[in-house]
């Protein structure tokens, strides 16, 4: 789950990580109201939205007057936001931040995440922060300093004093720097973060250190474990497919493909959308229905694929081990006949009750075709997409 960025800087000032004073609102008065409340005579309007990018997308903006600032406000709530990370549709823009804005000598690049291959949280930092991170990375990787942290040892002073001289910071700054990253580590550990990113992390002309930007991404199988945070969620940032899947318990992710794919299990899932591809196809999701599926949520799933309007073809491979077949193929049955769909259909059982759930597809009299193997099913599914465009 994605946390905006006013989320993320409250969350931040929890854990003692210096940030700008800001305000939200959500209309254009609110906005000019802010700005009085911070005082001074510049302000800058951030639109927040689920994306990075928003400052060349001209979801920054800086002003030097509250009717400045009510104007912009104007012109960002109620749209959508497109930069390239939102895709083309772009995000609803409901709320703005109003902050004050900084004086900035340098600006750093931090972020925390999860390194899976070592178990181990790793912090990763670059001298050169700002909208251009992903260019110095893919340009000049050496310039990014890379730290794991041990979660039995916790972080250590030699690594804050590492990062520190990395960035070229000086010794009062490293002691700021060592304080912030030990908030940052235990919001990450105690919140069950995925990823917490700083960009940029600004030294200011007074030498302090600042959060500019805050990012804050949580682990979704851990929110049981924080309502406080759950609440946070915010549904018009998600993709609709991939909420109404979260509320039927099916693992969804949209992707741009024309193929639509149901499994059962979530490595035979990306075993299916890799044969997909290799057969000249592209997936349209990922959507794994759990071993445990029943007719019902097949059902869920089927109606969930062919909502996206860029499938072309559904194909449905599921092993029989905890599920029986024949279920499968009741559940498909009546998807296909509940949304009256003309799209073609292909699927490959295999496991408990297989032949069974075959022969009721065979006899169903949809358009629904059958494979007995994998490489069948994708030759087939890839061609019906291909004969639909």
């Amino acid at each position: 789950m994605n946390l905006h960025e006013y989320q993320s800087k409250r969350l931040f000032q929890e854990y003692d990580i210096p940030v700008p004073a800001g305000v939200t609102a959500t209309t254009p008065a609110a906005v000019a109201a802010a700005c009085g409340s911070l005082g001074g005579t510049r302000w800058v309007v951030k639109a927040q939205v689920h994306a990075g990018g928003r400052g060349k997308a001209g979801g920054v903006v800086q002003v030097d007057s509250p009717a400045a600032a009510a104007t912009a406000a104007r012109r960002l709530l109620g749209s959508r936001l497109v930069t390239h990370q939102s895709g083309p549709a772009g995000l609803p823009v409901a709320t703005l931040l109003v902050e004050e804005p900084t004086a900035i000598d340098r600006e750093l690049y931090l972020s925390a995440l999860v390194d899976r291959a070592t178990r181990q949280v790793l912090l990763m930092a670059c001298a050169a922060g700002g909208m251009d991170i992903e260019a110095v990375a893919a340009a000049t990787p050496e310039r990014i300093i890379l730290l794991r942290v041990h979660p039995a040892a916790g972080l250590q002073p030699f690594q804050v004093r590492r990062l520190g001289y990395g960035l070229g910071l000086g010794e009062e700054q490293i002691k700021a720097l060592g304080r912030l990253l030990g908030g940052l580590y235990r919001l990450f550990m105690e919140c069950d973060a995925t990823q917490v990113e700083i960009n940029p992390l600004v030294v200011t002309r007074a030498g302090a250190l600042l959060a500019l930007d805050a990012k804050v991404n949580l682990d979704d199988n851990a929110l049981y474990r924080h309502p406080d945070l759950e609440a946070l969620r915010d549904p018009t940032q998600e993709d609709q497919r991939e909420a109404a899947a979260r509320t039927h318990e099916l693992s969804y992710i949209s992707l741009d493909g024309n193929i639509g794919c149901m499994v059962n299990g979530a490595g035979l899932a990306m075993a299916t959308m890799d044969l997909v591809q290799l057969h000249g196809g592209r997936p349209a999701n990922f959507l794994d229905v759990g071993g445990g599926a029943t007719a019902a949520r097949v059902a869920e799933a089927f109606a969930l694929i062919l909502s996206d309007t860029k499938v072309r073809a559904v194909l449905v491979n599921i092993f029989g081990g905890i599920v029986r077949c024949d279920l499968i193929a009741e559940g498909i049955m009546q998807a296909v006949r509940k949304v009256h769909t003309q799209i073609p259909v292909v699927v490959r059982l295999e496991g408990t009750n297989a032949p069974l759930g075959l022969a009721l597809l065979a006899a169903s009299g949809l358009k629904i075709e059958t494979a007995q193997g994998l490489d069948e099913a994708a030759d087939k599914v890839v061609a019906a997409a291909a004969a639909a465009q």
